[in-house]
């Protein structure tokens, strides 16, 4: 699971990155930007119901605030 979750963020950094990567060099006049932004929020979600899924079979257990 840790592998997963480790992959899906790098996944959403290198999004954002190459976002920002387009973003300078485009200068807006395209919208690869906004394509790789989606994609980072299309990642975050699936990410989250990832964690969601995972916590509701076991997968995954809460530790709580000590």
């Amino acid at each position: 699971m840790k592998i997963f979750v480790a992959i899906a963020f790098l996944l959403i950094f290198f999004s954002l990155g190459s976002a920002l990567v387009y973003l300078m060099k485009d200068k807006g006049k395209s919208n690869r930007t906004v394509k790789a932004l989606a994609f980072r929020v299309g990642f975050s979600i699936g990410l989250f119901i990832l964690i969601l899924v995972a916590n509701h079979f076991g997968l995954i257990q809460p530790t709580g605030i000590h």
